[in-house]
């Protein structure tokens, strides 16, 4: 693998700030808000990922999703949180 190729790869898992960020500046939310609220294992790394806008699978997102909804008491969508597929 040459450097082009292995930045072509890194590239495609940096998705730049995500909108969960965002939210989460707006209402003064911390990483551990989420973690300490979720049911399920998720960690403070998990959600910086995500904040950052680092790619992450569908499992981890809908976890961070569920936790964010709970600590909220609303109901954000994925495409409210992340803005890839």
């Amino acid at each position: 693998m040459n450097d082009t190729t292995s930045e072509k790869m890194e590239n495609e898992w940096e998705m730049g700030p995500q909108p969960i960020g965002r939210i989460m500046d707006e209402l003064t939310l911390k990483p551990h808000d989420l973690v300490a609220a979720s049911e399920d294992q998720i960690t403070h790394k998990m959600i910086a990922k995500a904040c950052k806008g680092r790619r992450l699978t569908m499992r981890v997102r809908l976890k961070i999703q569920t936790a964010i909804n709970k600590v909220t008491g609303k109901e954000y969508p994925l495409a409210s949180l992340f803005n890839y597929r």
